[in-house]
């Protein structure tokens, strides 16, 4: 019963319009290369800096010179802004159900009356 309850609310969220703009703008995000380049420059510089500040070192001016640039140029980038805009959207939709959830589970808890539908 659970199972089917969780089915149906997945393809109920994937069917949402919130879901379906983040589908589009992930999408859209992985098509773009120059987003995707920033973001993969991005990532390894900053897989690069991590292991420097594991071993107890700074990154140099010039790391952090490169990490600024490109977040700069990343944020500036309308497909990334729209990407961010829906994961936001769909995000807030998914702490709504979170909330939804909390509530039947409380009720639930409160209830003597079992259900088995």
């Amino acid at each position: 019963m659970i199972e089917d309850k969780a089915k149906e609310l997945g393809r109920a969220i994937g069917q949402s319009s919130e879901y379906q703009a983040m589908k589009r703008a992930n999408d859209a995000l992985g098509a773009d290369t120059d987003a995707v380049d920033y973001l993969q420059q991005m990532e390894r510089l900053r897989t690069e800096v991590q292991r420097l500040m594991q071993r107890g070192e700074r990154p140099t001016e010039e790391q952090e010179r490169q990490l600024d640039e490109l977040l700069g140029k990343i944020q500036v980038n309308p497909t990334y802004q729209r990407f961010v805009a829906a994961q936001e959207n769909l995000d807030k939709v998914m702490a709504r159900v979170n909330e939804w959830i909390v509530e039947g589970m409380e009720q639930g808890a409160a209830s003597r009356i079992i259900t088995l539908s």
